[in-house]
């Protein structure tokens, strides 16, 4: 699956960081991790941690799926307002799931720190305002769910918000603390670098083609011809689990973005903050390390990678003027554009943990707006799964819920 589209800014910015051999005679581990992108980084980063003699494989060369076309917008925030996701499946989950999100960017700063990135990682508020005047109602419901259970936020009006961030045409909206963003690409190339360090065996463009289950362990064929025995394997393949999985379980879509040519100045009042809107499909848009303005949306469902980027300057346009309609003193210069793709499920919430069909074997899989912070949720949810033990959020991040 063709996951990206035209130029991904964050895999031009950085080119080619790393590169690793294909595999090239037969393996054995404790686990093997099939993916090779920001949700890879980080299990690989843990199963090292715990351990366990780990390999990684990815078909592709590293980051250059979904991960080099993120925005890397690391928020508590789920598409699911928090008010709606109580009255799918109860307080005690929808909390637990908005918390474990919030919990998750403390982490990635921390390790950000552990191995000294250089991944531009900066705390940021987040700003979700109303684009509509029918929105304010319930929006202010989602505010008071959000104070109830526990999260810094302040109610701004429309006014507080012209004031502070100079949108026009809102009508208020809610000012969370917790937020940062980060280049997710090369942060995950970091991981990587620091784990190889460790003993991590990567071996890229090396893709699996047959799994065979056996009582206590797996094999893996890949396309070269070898084989890798696994105890546990555990999948991190995002939004192609699609091809591997039949069941209807996330609805796929294509997002589209467009950054900005460098200008500090002109974006310093949002320097600071991650923007969102209540439109559907919503507006998003941060400031990069480098001083340029990020903004996307425009979201479609996908079809296949040529329908998709035969929309590319169309959405390219639309994102500019909805930028306007907040914003119409700013000159919106584009200075790259692509799609990238991404999942939505029922209830806004992941796919982690074991599928009754795959024998010795778990996955992680972020979807929705959420993809990295859930991916962070994944590592100590993978650990515990590692020792015999369940999380309690496994229950609503379950596969059949």
């Amino acid at each position: 699956m063709d996951l990206k589209s035209n130029e991904p800014f964050w895999l031009l910015k950085n080119g080619l960081m790393a590169t690793y051999p294909s595999l090239k005679s037969d393996e054995n581990c404790d686990v093997l991790i099939i993916g090779g992108g920001i949700t890879g980084s980080l299990i690989a980063h843990q199963m090292i941690k715990d351990g366990y003699q780990t390999i990684l494989i990815d078909k592709r060369e590293l980051c250059n799926g979904s991960t080099s076309a993120t925005t890397s917008m690391l928020q508590y925030e789920i598409d699911v307002p928090l008010y709606e996701l109580i009255e799918k499946i109860g307080k005690k989950g929808a909390v637990g799931s908005y918390k474990i999100c919030s919990e998750a960017i403390d982490i990635i700063e921390t390790l950000v720190g552990k191995i000294r990135s250089d991944a531009g990682f900066k705390r940021k508020k987040s700003l979700y305002f109303a684009s509509k005047k029918k929105d304010i109602e319930w929006l202010k419901k989602e505010y008071e769910a959000r104070k109830n259970a526990g999260f810094e936020v302040q109610w701004l009006n429309a006014d507080q918000v012209l004031k502070k961030f100079g949108f026009e045409n809102t009508y208020g909206g809610i000012l969370s603390k917790q937020g940062a963003s980060i280049d997710a690409f090369q942060f995950a190339h970091e991981l990587f670098q620091h784990n190889v360090k460790k003993g991590l065996k990567i071996f890229d463009k090396t893709e699996m083609v047959e799994v065979e289950h056996h009582k206590g362990f797996n094999i893996v064929k890949v396309d070269s011809g070898f084989q890798i025995k696994a105890r546990k394997i555990i999948y991190c393949i995002g939004y192609e689990s699609k091809t591997l999985l039949k069941e209807n379980f996330v609805n796929l879509k294509s997002t589209y973005a467009v950054v900005s040519e460098v200008d500090k100045d002109k974006f310093k009042n949002i320097a600071g903050t991650l923007v969102w809107n209540t439109d559907d499909p919503y507006l998003y848009m941060r400031t990069t390390d480098d001083g340029r303005l990020l903004i996307g949306g425009g979201d479609e469902d996908f079809y296949d990678a040529e329908k998709r980027d035969a929309l590319l300057n169309k959405k390219e346009k639309e994102i500019v003027k909805n930028l306007k309609k907040i914003k119409p003193d700013y000159h919106f210069y584009p200075d790259f554009v692509w799609a990238g793709t991404f999942g939505e499920t029922k209830d806004g919430l992941p796919y982690i943990g074991e599928h009754q069909k795959f024998r010795n074997s778990y996955f992680v899989l972020g979807f929705g707006g959420n993809g990295i912070t859930f991916s962070v949720a994944g590592m100590e949810m993978a650990s515990l799964f590692m020792k015999g033990k369940k999380h309690p959020l496994s229950r609503y991040f379950k596969f059949g819920r």
